[in-house]
């Protein structure tokens, strides 16, 4: 198939997604058209396969704002045509599945399946203001094919948009040929010189990531355990969290990483990996922690609870419950043999349910049965 893949280039999981899938479409002989307006990340070097297509905006001086949407939606037929796609799966709903859309339209009706990922905030969040919700309705309802990351995700579309279109649950999933436990003694040496126990959180620091939440659990398990804190990303909330470090004297015990492209090396180093979020979709950094068998304590939210199983694989707690959080943590620091069993669970469940091998094929076949049903209609 020639397929287009549009979506944000950022570090977030509707990207990280969205190129792991082309890449690996692009492995079993697809060929693959990013649309959009930087380089993704993951997307470092010439893959066979691939091609990249970046969206010019154009600025006018009568125009406020960047016309970004009418822009990509000009580049989805321009590639289209010249490419001669079967479909476009656009990643987040608000503008991508709308340009999408829109580049069918002007293409004409048979001429090119829509598929659209839903992922989260594009959903829980972007859509519901009242100044989107109709465009998100729309999209939704007139795309070829929708599928969401999770059960949770499919409820929340149905319920918050009054949504009767079939929606296909296909779960993010990990290459555990890239994301595997390996040896990095340098960095283990070099974060923890003294044999302290490792935390880890990876995210883009919105303010529906509660980061600050991961520094005050460091805060209670450091008065018992001596540990540091990895923190892996980048955000608006960065850098209130290196406030709060200075504030709690933790400026030594803290790292901020920044942007990360070699994830496994540091997750390998890590004996918890800690998620706080307020709302999860899925949980894709949990994944790929549980793929290095890093045992996870997370709050219950969201798509997580499809994740992780409590008690086996990690444990959850209710949002905000720093106390109980850290007290998880230390059930698992102060008991090696345990973490080390919930790593192993954390693994094979990633193994059995979430492998890469398993959810591309998924992909195909619902590219096959949207293009079936397209060409019905």
């Amino acid at each position: 198939m020639n397929i287009g893949i549009v979506c944000y280039p950022t570090y977030g999981g509707s990207g990280v997604l969205a190129v792991e899938l082309g890449l690996a479409l692009a492995q079993r002989g697809h060929k693959i058209h990013f649309i959009s307006y930087a380089m993704p990340a993951r997307l470092e070097s010439y893959v066979q396969n691939i091609f990249y297509h970046e969206v010019e905006i154009s600025r006018y001086p009568l125009f406020e704002f960047p016309l970004y949407t009418p822009a990509l939606t000009s580049k989805i037929v321009e590639v289209a045509r010249f490419a001669k796609l079967d479909l476009v799966h656009a990643h987040y709903a608000i503008p991508h599945a709308m340009s999408a859309l829109m580049a069918k339209d002007i293409l004409g009706k048979n001429s090119l399946a829509t598929v659209t990922t839903l992922h989260g905030t594009d959903i829980t969040l972007v859509g519901l203001e009242p100044a989107f919700l109709p465009i998100m309705k729309h999209t939704i309802e007139h795309s070829d094919g929708v599928t969401a990351v999770s059960n949770f995700l499919k409820q929340e579309t149905i319920s918050n948009y009054n949504i009767e279109k079939e929606i296909e649950v296909i779960y993010n999933f990990a290459d555990l040929k890239k994301f595997h436990r390996r040896e990095s003694s340098d960095i283990k040496k070099n974060v923890a010189p003294n044999g302290e126990k490792i935390l880890i959180h990876v995210s883009n620091f919105r303010p529906l990531k509660r980061v600050a939440d991961t520094v005050k659990i460091l805060e209670e398990v450091r008065k018992q355990i001596p540990c540091k804190l990895l923190l892996v990303g980048d955000g608006p909330d960065r850098s209130s969290v290196e406030n709060l470090c200075r504030e709690l004297d933790l400026c030594d015990d803290v790292h901020f990483l920044g942007k990360q492209t070699e994830l496994a090396s540091l997750l390998s180093v890590s004996d918890v990996f800690l998620l706080t979020s307020e709302t999860e979709s899925f949980g894709l950094s949990v994944l790929e922690a549980m793929a290095c068998e890093v045992p996870v304590v997370s709050t219950n939210v969201g798509g997580v609870p499809e994740l992780i199983v409590a008690g086996e694989t990690g444990f959850m707690s209710n949002v905000g419950s720093i106390e109980k959080m850290a007290n998880n943590v230390m059930l698992l620091l102060t008991n090696e043999e345990r973490r080390k069993l919930f790593g192993k669970n954390a693994l094979k469940r990633a193994q059995t349910y979430f492998d890469i091998k398993t959810i591309i094929p998924k992909y195909e076949q619902f590219y096959e049965k949207v293009l079936n049903n397209s060409k019905i209609t």
